[in-house]
């Protein structure tokens, strides 16, 4: 079975509390993430919904090697 990357049934959903909390940063932190676009998210009513492997992505992406 192949899976779209727009596929979302096998995804974790995370609120922007728990992504700060996994990322150890404020949520406003997380809520300028994700309206620069830096990190992708679902809207839901008033609220947001991160996908687990988009902060993964994200963390990824940003590692930084000193020296």
């Amino acid at each position: 079975m192949a899976t779209n990357p727009g596929d979302s049934s096998s995804s974790k959903f995370l609120t922007v509390a728990e992504v700060a909390a996994m990322m150890r940063v404020s949520k406003m932190t997380v809520y300028r993430l994700v309206h620069n676009g830096e990190l992708p998210a679902v809207r839901v009513g008033r609220s947001f919904r991160v996908q687990e492997k988009d902060v993964d992505e994200y963390l990824r992406k940003s590692f930084y090697t000193a020296g």
